[in-house]
């Protein structure tokens, strides 16, 4: 089991020992998983901390790498939400303190039927695109059949149907704008 003589547990000796045998594999993986050199080097950092407070050199070196990498994915994971931790505030507080909710711009084609912003957005569509939206959204046929119906392929139906989509994405707010 672990010696004792120091807060770890373990002798100067056998700690730097461990800490080299596995920095190199450690950083690599912290590294593979955010991607900033500051960062990866900090995150070791700390999971040799915590290693160095618990770690049982007895174990067998399999044992211990996998305990170590279980360390490494809670810190990491624990990095994550601390970073995107947001702060969170309830709708009451919001609107005392005034808040009115989202505004949105009005264009004049916000004051149509949604009929209207589709068409408009359909005509500024390829063709084939345009047609597969019909196929697939107004006349609600499957993949194969609008296949069948335009005489391409499947593959050739999702790959039109994803860049339409897209593109519709992408025009709506220009055309809402006129």
């Amino acid at each position: 089991m672990k010696t004792t003589g120091n807060p770890s547990g373990q002798e100067p000796l056998e700690f730097q020992t461990f800490y080299q045998e596995h920095l190199g594999m450690i950083y690599r993986y912290v590294y593979s998983k955010v991607g900033n050199r500051q960062e990866a080097e900090d995150l070791t950092t700390q999971i040799f901390m915590k290693a160095i407070r618990n770690v049982d050199i007895e174990r067998g070196q399999a044992s211990i790498q996998t305990w170590l990498f279980q360390v490494a994915r809670t810190t990491i994971a624990d990095y994550w939400r601390q970073y995107y931790r947001a702060e969170v505030r309830s709708l009451e507080e919001l609107l005392e303190a005034g808040w009115e909710g989202p505004v949105e711009e009005q264009g004049p084609l916000d004051n149509h039927a949604p009929e209207e912003l589709i068409q408009a957005i359909l005509l500024l569509l390829p063709e084939q695109q345009r047609e597969v939206l019909k196929c697939r959204f107004l006349l609600h046929l499957t993949i194969k059949e609008t296949a069948i119906r335009m005489n391409i392929t499947e593959a050739n139906v999702k790959v039109t149907q994803f860049r339409a989509l897209k593109r519709a994405a992408e025009l709506e707010p220009i055309i809402k704008k006129f």
